[in-house]
């Protein structure tokens, strides 16, 4: 099934089936954004298993990962738009830092 996505004109967000969802921050290195990507699949396949495991232990640890990749992409938190560079690049090595302990 193919969604319809559109962005604004201002690229922070996407619109997905009339839902506004933040897009990730542009200014990420590739190297950044493919390693979040994968603890966010991570985290999103581990809830899934933890659900069907009945693993309400498991289901919190997982979405905790979902959340920090979610964070250091700059879905969640502060705007990336609203932060220095600096704080930018901190975010999303404190997040990589945090997932990869």
């Amino acid at each position: 099934m193919t969604r319809e996505v559109e962005r604004t004109d201002d690229g922070r967000w996407i619109v997905v089936d009339g839902r506004r969802w933040r897009t990730a921050d542009p200014a990420l290195p590739d190297d950044v954004r493919a390693r979040l990507l994968h603890h966010l699949g991570l985290g999103r396949s581990g809830v899934r298993q933890a659900l069907a495991a009945g693993d309400d232990a498991a289901v919190a640890a997982a979405r905790a990962r979902v959340q920090l990749a979610k964070t250091g992409l700059g879905e969640r938190g502060t705007a990336w738009w609203e932060q220095s560079d600096a704080e930018r690049r901190e975010r999303w090595e404190t997040a990589l830092r945090d997932l990869e302990e």
